[in-house]
């Protein structure tokens, strides 16, 4: 059987020194991990980058002999509203490709929108609501304390300990700065409790990863238990080195299978494919809400998802493997 020729399709990062240049360099990890992976694999392949530039970027793919993808492109020279458009370029072309479609990526990536369709659906989620500029009309039974997120962005930009809010006071002023520097904002109760990561993994019938839960213990009583982005990116503070990923192996079998099934509902419910990651926190009341769903989440060797798939005692190469098998079943023939 002939091998298929894998474009592994990524945005460029932005150069190092700039806002946010941490989480954007990483995608090159994921590229270089993947090279690896496929290499290993026997699996010719070939890097190309995705930008605005798309008749350069349709020709590469082209003279490339493309015939399968790896989408690795987490937003087009940084806008994430434009997440979903390097899978639609490649749905255009005939290329199947890994992870979510485009209309999957778009919709999972609008935090409102989130909210919104799991709300509708009965899947429990802290309440919220969005600032659009001007004043602040909180809605009746919204309580403090609150948690500030940027509706776009992604890999915790935006999220820091100063978006965690306690007084109706203070929201306004942190409102309007955020939303200067990021657009509108979410405005969602802040959970007190403990926080897990599900990762799911296949299509159609995808299987749930162990569970993983990020440990705060070492967290001081004046620090927000977040996952901020110092906590993801910033090697040299404190939350970063004190933001542990476990894997708890004395939960409760009921808590177990809850958490499996939101994360499966999550799953179907916003029509995602291949991979994906449930954020999820368990109240002081043993309650789980739903915080984040992420569609086609890093693949960077230390990231959440390669960490569950390891410890479900997968490498990170029959990892690849598996996406590549995924993939070229949706190949026509």
């Amino acid at each position: 059987m002939r091998l298929l020729k894998v474009g592994i399709i990524h945005n460029e990062p932005i150069p190092k020194g700039e806002p946010n240049w941490e989480s954007s360099a990483d995608v090159l990890a994921q590229v270089e991990a993947i090279e690896a992976a496929l290499t290993e694999l026997g699996q010719p392949h070939v890097r190309i980058p995705f930008s605005r530039d798309l008749g350069r970027f349709v020709n590469q793919i082209q003279a490339a002999g493309v015939g399968i993808a790896f989408n690795l492109c987490e937003s087009v020279d940084e806008d994430p509203l434009l997440i979903g458009h390097p899978a639609a370029v490649l749905e255009l072309l005939g290329i199947p490709f890994t992870g979510s479609s485009a209309m999957a990526l778009l919709l999972s990536t609008d935090k409102l929108t989130v909210k919104r369709l799991l709300a509708a659906s009965g899947l429990r989620t802290p309440a919220f609501f969005l600032y659009e500029g001007g004043e602040v009309l909180r809605p009746a039974g919204l309580n403090f304390p609150v948690i500030l997120k940027p509706r776009f962005q992604d890999a915790s930009i935006g999220i820091e300990q100063e978006s965690v809010v306690e007084e109706s006071t203070d929201l306004l002023p942190r409102l309007e700065e955020l939303y200067a520097r990021y657009g509108a904002i979410l405005v969602e109760e802040y959970v007190v409790g403990r926080e897990f990561n599900v990762s799911v993994f296949g299509y159609p019938h995808p299987r749930v990863m162990p569970l993983a839960e990020i440990d705060f213990s070492e967290f001081p009583a004046d620090l927000h238990r977040i996952v901020s982005y110092k906590a993801k990116w910033d090697e040299e503070s404190f939350e970063y080195q004190h933001t542990q990923r476990i894997f708890p192996d004395n939960l409760p079998e009921s808590l177990q299978l809850t958490m499996r099934r939101m994360a499966q509902d999550c799953f179907q419910l916003f029509a995602l494919r291949d991979y994906a990651r449930v954020d999820l926190r368990l109240d002081q009341q043993g309650r789980l809400s739903i915080l984040e769903i992420n569609a086609n989440p890093c693949l960077s060797p230390d990231a959440g998802f390669p960490a569950a798939v390891a410890e479900s005692t997968m490498s990170y190469t029959e990892m690849v493997g598996e996406f590549i098998r995924l993939v070229s079943l949706r190949v026509a023939v």
